[in-house]
């Protein structure tokens, strides 16, 4: 989960166990628990300056902290106050007389005492107890999760079954199992986390992170998979559960709960898909001499040369950018192989290339021309101009920057990128260093920045 530090948060105790707390006062509920610390780092070498003496009545029930000094050289406190009557002192030893520690330093003690008691424990010393809080404190999850909420049947298989009316994924997780998941990982620490799930299955991360943010939350999630129920399953999933918080047998029964939600599909070109969008350019000798060598070899070459010699600029080339709204790939549409051309958006790719964090988008396409502006990871405000070169020319051009009030040779942007050839004066910024100048052209051409980052590899 981005942004959320590495931290195991406890989780909000079941009613069964805020039963214990059967204690109440103008703050709440609450149980008397011992001061004295026990198990690990509660030994008074593990904190001297938390073994110290408790003045207690315990008649009355009372406690205070007696004046006294800190003396470092014999890492220990002097009492500076006698016992008044109907006190004694109390230290935080256990029935052993094991010198132990106080859970609470001294500072902590005097600020409001009405958080303590003392008391005998039938058959014991006197003790010190102090208000433990639920609201407070939640618990630490077990490595086993045993309660029926976390049943994958009931409320995985289940869930889906009220979604769908049928069970049209194997072993789904119950919904409750990520939701405790998600607050054990802190999702309760902000109000705007970003949950990644690679293997996002039927999609119970999306629907657990829209269940939060039915709460009033902004939670995002980003779910990756490649199994053919993506669009099946986890997509119509995501859509039933943004209608409607609960369902039954495939029908909505609350559909006055439906939230403001939407989400993006991005689809990823495949090793097939990359197959299909290649033209190879092989001479017939060359593919005899292909077709008798080994497998294993025709492999290899597959693999290397092919991707490399003879389809080099078949799978994105110039002439894409030409038209880039009409930009077009075969795309695998089951696992046997068959494709269908589809359209793909080359401005959000390009968005996603070069990391651009997008503030705002103007689509003119009837006009032949996108505008895009936002922020690069390095701060620079920049402006991305596509354009058909079919409709929009050097000269018409230069009337969309002036009717946008564009002018990209301005000190507006730092970096501007357009598609083809232009008559837009290129301009260089330089940087003086310790006697050195660094040229930086403003005006950049999108397709060697888009072909690079898309296709050069060297050092990964």
């Amino acid at each position: 989960m981005v942004g959320i530090s590495k931290h195991v948060y406890k989780i909000p105790r079941t009613e069964d166990q805020l039963s214990r707390f059967k204690e109440n006062d103008k703050d709440g509920r609450f149980e008397w628990r011992n001061l004295r610390r026990e198990g690990s780092n509660s030994d008074r070498v593990n904190g001297e300056r938390q073994y110290y003496a408790i003045f207690a009545n315990l008649k009355e029930g009372t406690v205070r902290i007696p004046k006294m000094e800190w003396v470092e050289l014999d890492r220990a406190w002097m009492l500076r106050e006698e016992l008044q009557k109907g006190e004694i002192a109390i230290y935080p030893n256990n029935d052993d007389g094991i010198e132990k520690n106080w859970r609470w330093s001294e500072e902590s003690v005097r600020k409001d005492y009405s958080q303590f008691l003392s008391r005998t424990p039938r058959g014991g010393n006197p003790q010190i107890y102090y208000k433990y809080r639920s609201r407070t404190e939640g618990t630490t999850p077990l490595t086993m999760w045993t309660d029926a909420k976390f049943s994958a049947t009931e409320h995985g298989t289940g869930v889906l079954k009220d979604l769908f009316n049928i069970s049209p994924f194997s072993y789904p997780k119950s919904v409750y199992a990520v939701d405790e998941c998600l607050y054990v990982m802190g999702i309760n620490a902000r109000n705007n986390s970003i949950v990644m799930d690679y293997f996002a299955g039927s999609g119970t991360t999306g629907h657990s992170i829209i269940s939060y943010n039915r709460k009033g939350t902004k939670h995002k999630y980003i779910l990756v998979e490649q199994g053919e129920y993506f669009d099946t399953v986890l997509k119509p999933r995501i859509q039933k559960v943004v209608y409607s918080a609960d369902w039954k047998d495939g029908k909505a029964i609350a559909p006055a709960t439906g939230i403001s939600h939407a989400f993006k599909i991005l689809k990823l070109e495949s090793y097939e898909d990359t197959l299909n969008n290649l033209q190879l350019r092989r001479t017939e000798a060359q593919q005899k001499l292909l077709d008798s060598v080994p497998k294993t070899a025709k492999e290899d070459y597959l693999m290397r040369y092919m991707m490399d010699i003879e389809s080099r600029g078949s799978l994105l080339s110039v002439e894409h950018f030409k038209k880039p709204f009409d930009c077009k790939l075969k795309v695998a549409v089951d696992s046997a192989g068959a494709y269908e051309e589809r359209t793909i958006d080359l401005v959000e790719t390009f968005n996603y290339l070069i990391g651009l964090k997008v503030k705002h988008i103007d689509i003119q396409r009837e006009r032949g021309f996108v505008s895009v502006t936002g922020w690069l990871p390095t701060g620079e405000l920049t402006l991305i101009l596509w354009r058909d070169l079919e409709l929009v020319d050097y000269e018409k051009l230069n009337r969309i920057c002036a009717t946008l009030k564009i002018n990209p040779a301005d000190s507006e942007y730092a970096v501007v990128y357009i598609n083809g050839d232009h008559n837009i004066p290129a301009v260089f910024t330089s940087t003086e260093a310790e006697g050195s100048i660094t040229k930086t052209l403003k005006i950049r051409q999108i397709e060697p920045e888009f072909l690079s980052r898309m296709f050069d590899v060297e050092g990964v």
